[in-house]
């Protein structure tokens, strides 16, 4: 799967949300990068995806002004899983998921019990 191929299935997964989930997005943007060589983290080369931002559920009446929450899901580490057609596309739909799920203000645990694990 090439970079372009990768980002319009991202794009798929966002269009395909339910509505109790898009209702509630918020100042949130995604994108997509090859890695995670910014993190100053030596853990960050394996990730598949990164929220970064104040959750929903810890946003108070002072959030306002503030630049967007950002979900980035690399591109690279889903393909070293050596995956292909419909176990890559999970694979990448359970990482977007996840992360939106952390921007919901989302436990782990309910995260698995979504399948958003």
């Amino acid at each position: 799967m090439n970079t372009e191929t990768f980002e319009r299935e991202v794009r798929s997964i966002l269009d395909g949300l339910p509505k109790w989930v898009t209702d509630q997005l918020d100042n949130l943007v995604v994108v997509v990068e090859h890695n995670a060589t910014h993190l100053q983290d030596p853990e960050g080369e394996g990730l598949f995806g990164i929220y970064e931002g104040i959750p929903l559920n810890e946003r108070g009446v002072d959030y306002f002004g503030v630049t967007p929450d950002r979900i980035v899901v690399f591109y690279g580490p889903h393909l070293t899983l050596g995956l292909s057609g419909d176990a890559l596309r999970d694979e990448i739909r359970t990482t977007v998921l996840h992360e939106l799920g952390h921007h919901l203000g989302l436990s782990e645990e309910r995260l698995h019990e979504l399948g958003w694990g």
